[in-house]
């Protein structure tokens, strides 16, 4: 039997996809070279840093796809580490030239819904419809980020079961991923039960980093959990991402749904649209099959309906979550209920939820119609 080809090698090694920055090693130009002396194939991979915490997963899939190439009987993979002007042209490659970088969900060709989750004040369970909404959006085979924009009460990363710091190529941030979603929080650079003290421009310029230093790739949704009502951060939001949505969450309970209104109401200030809201905590499903409901009924059409009189449209009650022990569950155990129990009737709804965001229309401000006068 022939020995393989190096076309044939090169070609299997544009299968095995860098597992941190989702690319191709090939597309990446991490393979340094390919030597084949009969059957015996040899590969060196160069990776990003020293030290790469996912080298044994790419000595492994490097393998495996060589292994499948006809003719090949062994394969060697040698790992090094790339130069400075090596990374410097990858990161360039994917982010583009120079440090000074646009938010990329506001190019015009961006196809990517951002939804920015707010709430009028603390507790209603804002970040675990965010954690629990984007690994919905990831089983529906979509490509989601989460951005955990509350700075001071970050949960974020607990909560999808995430731990240690993002690895980095020079300015550029390659985010953690969980459960298929890429996620960036303050939460992965300080130390635990650290305090983050700091004032707006420096939550803005983090916000800032979070959208322009990541390297997020092809999104199809980004979700930002933001902080409880209409501060620092909901004003960055609206500047640094003006075509984003707002997703009002709020309970059944009236003074929570008074609150509510004025995060929902920011958008007659910033031009935003506003997606819709979900009601969270609406009741609890008894063991006779009857609904407790904990926190009274109503508040979430009440928002609805006063956001919608408010902005002058239609703005929609998306969704009511019941209240469930699996979801608290979830959120501490670092597995969302939608993966950990699939069948409950949170999970059931959070799909539902996914299935309705992922099929509204971006809408047409801001992008590129590809026409020309004539």
């Amino acid at each position: 039997m022939s020995g393989p080809s190096e076309d044939a090698v090169r070609e299997a090694l544009t299968g095995v996809i860098d597992p941190e920055i989702r690319r191709s090693i090939v597309e990446l130009d991490m393979v340094e070279s390919v030597s084949i002396e009969g059957g015996k194939v040899t590969v060196t991979v160069l990776l990003t840093i020293s030290g790469c915490p996912l080298k044994d997963t790419i000595t492994k899939d490097t393998t495996a796809a060589v292994s499948q190439v006809d003719g090949v009987t062994d394969v060697s993979v040698i790992l090094g580490t790339m130069t400075p002007e090596q990374r410097t042209a990858m990161r360039e490659k994917l982010q583009g030239p120079g440090t000074s970088r646009e938010v990329p969900f506001n190019k015009p060709d961006s196809l990517t819904k951002v939804y920015a989750i707010a709430s009028g004040k603390g507790g209603v369970g804002k970040s675990s419809i965010t954690a629990n909404l984007a690994v919905s959006l990831a089983q529906s085979g979509l490509r989601v980020g989460v951005v955990d924009a509350d700075i001071y009460g970050f949960s974020i990363p607990a909560m999808l079961g995430l731990s240690g710091k993002p690895t980095r190529v020079d300015d550029m941030i390659i985010p953690q991923v969980a459960h298929n979603v890429k996620v960036m929080s303050i939460g992965m650079f300080v130390p635990p039960n650290q305090a983050v003290v700091w004032r707006g421009p420096m939550l803005h310029r983090a916000l800032q980093q979070f959208l322009t230093d990541v390297f997020w790739g092809d999104l199809d949704v980004l979700l930002l959990d933001l902080p409880p009502g209409t501060g620092d951060i909901a004003i960055s939001v609206a500047q640094l991402l003006p075509g984003s949505e707002l997703l009002v969450i709020t309970t059944p309970q009236q003074a929570a749904a008074q609150v509510a209104e004025r995060a929902g109401s920011i958008a007659t200030q910033t031009d935003q649209r506003l997606a819709g809201v979900i009601e969270n905590m609406s009741w609890m499903e008894m063991p006779d099959g009857t609904r407790m409901e904990v926190f009274g009924s109503g508040g979430g059409a009440q928002v609805a309906a006063n956001l919608s009189e408010t902005i002058g449209s239609e703005v929609k009650l998306l969704g009511q979550v019941p209240l469930d022990t699996q979801v608290r569950e979830g959120s501490d155990s670092g597995l969302p209920v939608v993966l950990g129990s699939p069948d409950s009737p949170a999970a059931r709804e959070f799909a539902s939820l996914a299935s309705t965001l992922s099929h509204r229309s971006r809408g047409l401000s801001g992008r590129s119609l590809g026409l020309s006068p004539v």
